[in-house]
């Protein structure tokens, strides 16, 4: 014997169903995502796409709407604090890396500058710990990290780890030693 539905719901219905379900979940989202993230399009952005992936998602339990879009938001709010930390970052490397040209006649100058700081750096390893001293030539080598990693057998997170605390004192010392 087969049950149907006295009042079956059509696919438009529960669409419009999970829609309203959502919906009412926007204003609690969006506190939640400026308050995570400060500014209120962004907040928008991840609340609009948190309310998305929520109504797509098949096996939608109407009894834990609110959760599974907390969930979301929170994750989505991380992902996008995570890309503004990356472009912050690259966009120092594009700065570096656009450097004025120096002046015709100085280019040997520079040259000899950068080599005696780069010496001077090298005998500063020695106030590195040894996995740091150890990532930090490796990537001086030209290894990648995940070679640095391989070939130091260690993990690919904690080669990174060393790697950007080696040239974090180092940077900080290179500072001071100019200051003076």
């Amino acid at each position: 014997m087969t049950r149907t539905l006295s009042h079956p719901c059509t696919e438009k219905e529960r669409h419009h169903h999970r829609w309203n379900l959502v919906l009412a979940e926007r204003e609690r989202l969006l506190r939640l995502a400026t308050s995570r993230l400060g500014r209120t399009s962004d907040a928008e952005d991840c609340v609009q796409e948190a309310m998305i992936r929520a109504v797509a998602f098949d096996a939608l339990d109407e009894s834990r709407v609110a959760a599974l879009l907390t969930t979301i938001t929170l994750r989505l709010c991380v992902d996008q604090q995570r890309g503004t930390q990356r472009d912050r970052r690259l966009a120092v490397r594009v700065q570096v890396l656009r450097r004025p040209e120096p002046e015709p006649g100085s280019e040997v100058e520079h040259r000899v500058c950068d080599r005696a700081a780069g010496a001077w750096l090298l005998t500063q390893l020695t106030g590195l710990g040894n996995r740091e001293r150890d990532v930090l030539l490796a990537r001086a080598r030209g290894l990648s990290t995940a070679e640095t990693a391989n070939a130091l057998q260690i993990t690919y997170k904690s080669a990174e780890s060393a790697f950007t605390r080696a040239r974090s004192r180092l940077r900080v010392l290179y500072h001071q030693e100019m200051a003076r």
